[in-house]
């Protein structure tokens, strides 16, 4: 009996220690069981994991397409170009990078440490996008984090023609979004579709294999080719500067049309910008003016109302109006001519710009025809040119009309235009009476673009349109108002235009001018048409388009008509030389 305890104790040990034999051989068998179902079930499962975290998704660029003139010309291009990022969660010290990082940027060390130290959290980061060859030497050279920082491909819009159609053309932002003219518009065309990738990266975020598996390829834009030339341009933009010189006004713009198919061969407007260095234009020089400007059009709106109300029966080639030796009360209000004409021609009417002739034609048509042929001709729509902007102008509801509108209208008064609608109301006079559309993009490209159809609306007759061109506004350039617009070799029409500027209240602003000149050639089949507008010259005072805008109109036409290789006349050429610098009339 005396063994009984420790028989007991012995009993009891040996049982502990059955109990902890079993609860490791439980233990190691749960750990082979689940090594066996990572190692053999799961071991797909956990492979593609593994695989997962060393392989990434990136997007890949679409390259835009590139704009091009009408002769294939360059306006707008891409160039590949590398940007910089950082990944700030991985940065400890951020003065230290950003110090580094700005050395060689060209940046500010202290910006780039609040940027850094105000996004510490974030996984991606721009420090500097589109670097020169240079700079990512130079980046390269750095003693930066591992893993911390890397380039990324993207691509750098160019304009390889400057400021040349600058409004036109409008640019691609940082971000690869078009801003403004063509780059706006047709931002769905050019993007093009990003693609994607899979790519491998080491344990420092590096590229290092590119994986085959369900890549998309990114689809390039698609190129756009626009109806301006480029050698018409440079001289529509240069006769601009001389303007600008000359004149010192607020801005000008300058448009130039085939009036046969209403293409824009070129639209050019100052103050002007370089596309390449956006951050230095000033907020004026973003607008395109030839679309965008609304201004009474004045003594050029003459010829519209003219042609109407001959095609009308209204009036008639060889009538005469007596312009009451410059002197005409209508109604409470009297009227003034700039010179004491006794009776006109209805084709002096024109050439000598008679505000009182054509008061006279207003009564005699009335507001309903007055207000018809402006619908007719476009006036108080846009005129769905393919540019971002375009303004309709300004024609009020017949029912607004009063007995001043009767006079106003006819002279160019109470409406306003902008300069592409006033010149595509004169193509149409110069075709032969068909309205078109005017456009900027060639239609002959086999994609969407092609979808713009060609519009035109019978506005006169043939007939009356071309006794317009061959008679009066042939007769302003060789009598008239517009003789500095004469050009050796060639049949120029034309018609001037001066009016006072509008106020914000829907006055006048005292001493403040809108100068224009429309012309064309050559007569008989005219090829193009130029509409050049000048806005509140400095100088000169009261500045007659004749004199301000005419010149500057005849030199874009002249220098158009020899580079499209346009044939003078050998006896008109010897007949010039018999001009006299005659003064303005």
């Amino acid at each position: 009996m005396s063994n009984f305890p420790n028989n007991r104790e012995a009993v009891q040990n040996t049982a502990r220690a059955r109990l902890v034999v079993t609860i490791l051989g439980l233990g190691w068998l749960i750990l082979s069981a689940r090594l066996i179902q990572l190692q053999w079930v799961q071991r797909d499962k956990f492979a593609g994991k593994a695989e997962q975290q060393r392989e990434f998704v990136e997007e890949t660029s679409a390259r835009p397409g590139d704009i091009l003139d009408r002769q294939g010309r360059l306006l707008a291009t891409t160039l590949a170009a590398r940007s910089l990022y950082i990944v700030p969660v991985k940065i400890s010290d951020p003065r230290q990078v950003a110090e580094a990082l700005a050395s060689v940027l060209g940046l500010s060390p202290d910006s780039l440490t609040e940027k850094i130290a105000g996004n510490s959290q974030r996984q991606f980061l721009w420090i500097k996008r589109r670097l020169t060859e240079s700079e990512i030497a130079a980046v390269k050279q750095l003693s930066l984090p591992k893993g911390a920082w890397g380039f990324r491909d993207e691509y750098r819009r160019e304009y390889p023609q400057g400021v040349v159609a600058a409004q036109v053309i409008g640019l691609r932002d940082i971000d690869g979004v078009g801003r403004g003219g063509i780059e706006e518009r047709f931002d769905s065309t050019l993007r093009g579709q990003s693609g994607q990738r899979h790519v491998a990266r080491d344990s420092r975020g590096h590229v290092i294999e590119i994986l085959d598996k369900d890549q998309q390829r990114p689809v390039p834009g698609q190129n756009v080719r626009l109806t301006l030339d480029v050698v018409v341009q440079l001289y529509a933009e240069r006769e601009l500067d001389q303007v600008m010189k000359e004149w010192q006004p607020e801005s000008c713009s300058a448009i130039v049309i085939d009036p046969t198919n209403g293409d824009i061969l070129a639209m050019a407007t100052r103050p002007t910008f370089d596309p390449n260095r956006p951050q230095e234009a000033s907020p004026e020089s973003w607008k395109n003016r030839a679309i965008a400007d609304i201004y009474e059009p004045g003594s050029t709106f003459k010829p519209i109302i003219v042609s109407y109300g001959l095609d009308q029966g209204i009036l008639q080639r060889e009538e005469t109006f007596h312009c009451q030796n410059g002197e005409y009360r209508m109604g409470r209000r009297v009227l003034h001519d700039h010179h004491r004409y006794g009776v006109l021609s209805l084709t002096d009417v024109l050439v000598k710009s008679s505000n009182i002739g054509m008061a006279k034609i207003g009564e005699r048509m009335g507001n309903e025809q007055l207000e018809k042929a402006s619908t007719l001709f476009g006036f108080g729509r846009k005129t769905g040119i393919e540019l971002p902007g375009e303004q309709p102008g300004i024609l009020r509801p017949l029912k607004q009309w009063t007995s001043y509108s009767t006079g106003s209208i006819p002279m160019g008064h109470e409406i306003a235009t902008t300069p592409l609608q006033l010149i595509t109301a004169h193509a149409a006079l110069a075709n032969g009476g068909e309205l078109v559309r005017p456009r900027i993009v060639l239609h002959d490209q086999q994609d969407s673009i092609s979808a713009l159809s060609r519009m035109t609306t019978p506005t006169v007759s043939r007939d009356t349109a071309q006794w317009i061109i061959e008679h009066p506004m042939q007769e302003v350039v060789v009598r008239g108002t517009g003789k500095k617009a004469r050009i050796p070799g060639y049949q120029v029409f034309g018609k001037t235009g001066t009016a006072q500027c509008l106020s914000a209240d829907g006055g006048y602003v005292h001493g403040k001018y809108i100068s224009s000149f429309v012309c064309g050639a050559p007569v008989e089949s005219p090829r193009l048409l130029t509409l050049v507008v000048v806005n509140q010259s400095s100088v000169g005072g009261e500045t007659f388009g004749g004199k301000v805008a005419a010149p500057a109109a005849a030199n874009i036409l002249r220098q158009a008509l020899v580079y499209l290789r346009i044939s003078p006349d050998e006896q008109l050429i010897r007949a010039a030389a018999n001009w006299k610098d005659d003064e303005l009339e």
